[in-house]
């Protein structure tokens, strides 16, 4: 499988410790099999490089979790954002869609009482699915194979922040009809 990372430095070992515990699926290693996506979502800093690295993933003897965007991602991705441990820790890569940065919002929402669990899965599915594929132990690291990196010119990452500013405009915009319906 071919993975991509993009960051501010090439990564030809990495370290699976690195990063936060809250992510969607825990600590791990980031990386998207999308290419566009990867690039695309990629940060700017005037001062520092952003680097575009790919690899290539040896499946063979990996256990591996695949997730759809459903019940059980939506109750995985809020017991690592709650820090509520990772109870999935035995799978050396987890695969599935990306949470959009709303479920901070969307969590808050169900707390409060003013929508169900149900709902808020709905709230988290609005939008592009994009996958990601998140390498959570060093044997999984161990069959990662650093294929190569490129620094992404500042001019394509202004373009890049452009496009992801629009679908997030569009994202908001059915966002806010459908938190309409479910309040009225």
């Amino acid at each position: 499988m071919l993975l991509y990372h993009v960051g501010f430095s090439e990564i030809k070992n990495p370290d699976i410790k690195i990063g936060r515990s809250n992510a969607d699926f825990g600590q791990g290693f980031y990386t998207s099999s999308n290419k566009d996506f990867s690039e695309k979502w990629a940060k700017k800093r005037k001062t520092e490089s952003t680097y575009f690295n790919s690899y290539e993933l040896d499946e063979t003897n990996l256990k591996i979790k695949r997730f759809k965007r459903d019940k059980e991602w939506f109750d995985y991705i809020f017991s690592n954002r709650n820090f509520k441990g990772d109870y999935l820790s035995d799978y050396d890569v987890i695969i599935g869609p990306i949470a959009n940065d709303t479920i901070y919002d969307t969590w808050g929402i169900l707390t409060s009482g003013l929508i169900d669990s149900k709902k808020a899965l709905e709230i988290l599915c609005v939008g592009p699915q994009y996958e990601q594929v998140t390498l959570k132990t060093q044997k999984a690291v161990d069959n990662l194979e650093f294929l190569s990196s490129r620094i992404i010119p500042y001019e394509d990452l202004i373009k890049y922040r452009a496009q992801v500013q629009k679908e997030e405009a569009e994202y908001q915009e059915n966002l806010a009809g459908l938190l309409e319906d479910y309040i009225k």
